[in-house]
């Protein structure tokens, strides 16, 4: 019997043991980011740095925030990436519904270039997104950039609800219809409270990609129009690098991340969960 039950424990201690590994791998960086921004500069460029911190200052916030203009950069962060979610969500949810609920000429072909749309890499775009928003008067403007960001984030988003519709059965909007709903009654009252977990889900990845995106947001600002992540490259100069006010800088751009994903994490879990099951 006991050998029976330690057969058992075995695969799931193997399990435990690589979902461990899997955990500290991928909080280590996080860890190391909080620890240099914690430490005395010095021990930041130290070549034989320690696991444990040595020491806990916040003189390293206070530099980030001297070093350059800190809160216009998370505002124009903070405007773009809320834009694209709310711009996404809108246009998503209308396109999502569309092509799950009503059969239309075409309709294969739509759902087939949503997912082409997201297999190219965004690097191979940017140089005729660059020329495009030059040419239409966008450049080194954010309503390019949030324009820009929703090439790539709105296909995602279309997708992702289009799962969750798919799982919300037709019978309940026939049911509320046949009770004297209206199909636009039907929808805010039966399907859009079931499809809330997954609009947050989807609204959380949205304002992740916005606020967490550098490569599109440095070709297409100029330096006094930079975003959050961009500001980040400031503490790179010709004389080297402040590692310890950069991670400090990076710590202080996590905090709206943490903040937003410990508001919605129990409908993010839901909407993630639900959106799983088919699609």
């Amino acid at each position: 019997m006991s050998s029976t039950l330690t057969g058992r424990r075995a695969p799931k201690l193997w399990w435990n043991v690589l979902g461990l590994l899997v955990f500290v791998t991928a909080g280590f960086p996080l860890y190391w980011m909080l620890n240099t921004a914690f430490k005395p500069a010095r021990d930041a460029i130290d070549p034989d740095p320690s696991l444990l911190p040595t020491g806990i200052t916040f003189a390293n916030f206070g530099r980030a925030l001297d070093i350059a203009d800190f809160w216009r950069p998370v505002g124009r962060s903070m405007v773009v990436s809320l834009a694209v979610v709310v711009i996404g969500m809108a246009v998503g949810l209308l396109a999502a519904l569309a092509i799950s609920r009503f059969a239309f000429r075409g309709r294969k072909i739509v759902i087939v270039g949503i997912l082409a749309v997201q297999m190219v890499p965004l690097v191979a775009m940017i140089i005729p997104v660059f020329l495009l928003l030059n040419d239409l008067g966008q450049y080194d403007r954010l309503t390019g950039l949030i324009i820009t960001y929703l090439t790539f984030i709105l296909p995602f988003t279309v997708w992702t609800l289009r799962g969750f519709i798919v799982n919300i059965p037709k019978e309940l909007e026939e049911a509320a219809m046949v009770d004297g709903c209206s199909r636009t009654g039907a929808f805010l009252r039966v399907v859009f409270p079931l499809l809330a977990p997954g609009m947050v889900a989807t609204s959380v990845y949205g304002f992740i990609q916005a606020w967490n995106e550098y490569l599109y947001a440095l070709m297409l600002l100029s330096q006094k129009n930079q975003t959050a992540t961009v500001w980040l490259g400031n503490f790179t100069t010709k004389h080297g690098t402040e590692y310890a006010p950069m991670m400090a800088g990076a710590t202080m751009m996590a905090v709206p991340i943490v903040a937003l994903f410990l508001l919605v994490q129990r409908k993010m879990a839901a909407g993630l969960t639900a959106g799983a099951v088919k699609g």
